[in-house]
């Protein structure tokens, strides 16, 4: 089975200018911990509400004066409509991530959660697997 398959195809995504307080909003609007971040629809990160905490505001910064690209994760992980659930759950397992951006001729086509995964009954192994090593202790990268 593809990711064309079982992805999300409505994507919210955010601007590196925008406000850190816009992701948060975002987040909340959609029901999302993370969001990835478009540079002319190109992905070039990904903000999550572990981000914001950290970077904004554990270290007192204000959320409507930083911008997302201060606070984003830079390099992420990104699938293709055409890569193989399997493969995409493998990888998110082990990234350690929830939610995989996939991109298409470099644009943001749409995600792949790990409940897609966990919905598709062939899939549920895969699914609980990556969980499995995503829930693990890393070390964090601040």
């Amino acid at each position: 089975m593809k990711l064309k398959d079982v992805m999300s195809k409505d994507v919210a995504s955010l601007n590196v200018s925008d406000a850190v307080i816009k992701a948060a909003q975002i987040m909340k609007e959609h029901n999302v911990g993370s969001v990835p971040v478009c540079d002319s629809n190109r992905v070039v990160g990904v903000i999550t509400d572990r981000d914001i905490a950290l970077r904004t505001v554990a270290e007192g910064k204000s959320a409507d004066k930083q911008s997302v690209r201060d606070v984003m994760s830079t390099n992420p992980v990104v699938g293709q409509p055409d890569m193989e659930v399997l493969d995409a759950a493998r990888i998110m397992g082990e990234r350690q991530i929830r939610r995989l951006p996939i991109i298409e001729k470099n644009g943001l086509v749409g995600i792949v959660s790990l409940g897609d995964l966990a919905l598709e009954p062939s899939l549920e192994d895969e699914a609980s697997e990556a969980l499995t090593d995503i829930s693990e202790p890393s070390t964090p990268e601040y």
